[in-house]
């Protein structure tokens, strides 16, 4: 029995394919939230954070870059700026940055929730694409459950979480910036990954030196080791990988629709991790992107029979 090639695939098959995938990046992107804050509210400090993440996936993924190289006749100048700014070490800055005023929930709930409908709108905008009934109304969910979530803090004066709220959203834009550049290229997600991780270290590490010095760092050695393998090989290249198979099944905003999962599972993971309980009307938040980010995904429907 030969195995059946995904781009020839039913649409079922595609779609749990790309699902796959999906929930494998979305699994990464809810721990990184937990661990995240559990580290910049403790002893690291946002800039730590993104040093040991990007400079650690940078040193793994060089000669992956030094063998393939830069790719721009496939990409172009313009587009590798995009995927080194929008899904390297500023993205980075802009999340875990986040994370150091406003909970997990919330976190997870404005980036990769919000994440999805900025993909269709540029998608609407620069492609023309066009969305299924099912689809749209899988969006409006995630709005509402953004909304139930976020948006009545982010309006209350004064409120500190404001400012995270504001870094989330800032994050989920660019971050929808670099899921919309992977449409229509062909280039190898783990090549894609390299040229993200080793194009920011090296931008971002003279900056870092120039703020933090030579200084050691607060966190214990232990930490710090745990810290630089999951930053770096899980939560940048592992995620990156994946998410961008995801894509390239699904398309961008199929797949991209699929990271609005992560608010319910970051969610649960900060309540042993970090003793955040969501307040009840964010339960209720959860459930709507939840539900939503399956329609807005693309994800089968019964059918009626005759």
């Amino acid at each position: 029995m030969t195995d059946i090639p995904i781009e020839t695939a039913p649409p079922r098959a595609r779609y749990l394919a790309g699902a796959l995938y999906g929930l494998g990046a979305i699994a990464i992107w809810s721990s990184w939230m937990a661990i995240t804050r559990l580290g910049i509210t403790t002893t690291l400090t946002t800039l730590d954070i993104v040093m040991l993440r990007f400079v650690t996936a940078g040193i793994i993924l060089a000669p992956v870059l030094v063998k393939r190289g830069l790719a721009v006749d496939r990409l172009g100048w313009p587009r590798i700026a995009i995927f080194v700014v929008c899904a390297g070490a500023p993205y980075g800055v802009l999340a875990a940055g986040g994370l150091r005023f406003a909970p997990v929930a919330h976190g997870g709930i404005l980036i990769p929730g919000v994440m999805p409908l900025f993909v269709a709108l540029l998608s609407a905008l620069l492609f023309r694409e066009r969305f299924s009934a099912a689809r749209k109304t899988g969006y409006g969910l995630i709005l509402v459950g953004i909304l139930v979530i976020a948006g009545l803090t982010a309006l209350t004066p004064g409120e500190t979480k404001t400012i995270g709220h504001l870094l989330f959203l800032s994050a989920a834009f660019v971050w929808a910036c670099y899921t919309v550049a992977l449409r229509g290229i062909s280039i190898d997600p783990l090549h894609a990954a390299a040229i993200i991780s080793v194009g920011s270290a090296i931008l971002f590490l003279p900056f870092y030196l120039a703020i933090h010095g030579f200084a050691p760092l607060g966190a214990s050695t232990g930490e710090l080791v745990f810290q630089a393998i999951f930053q770096g090989v899980v939560a940048t290249i592992l995620s990156l990988v994946l998410f961008a198979k995801a894509v390239s099944i699904l398309g961008p905003s199929s797949g991209a629709a699929f990271g609005a999962l992560v608010p319910a599972v970051s969610t649960l993971l900060a309540i042993p991790i970090l003793g955040e309980i969501p307040a009840p009307l964010d339960w209720f938040g959860i459930l709507a992107v939840t539900l939503g980010v399956y329609l807005a995904s693309g994800g089968p429907l019964p059918r009626s029979r005759r």
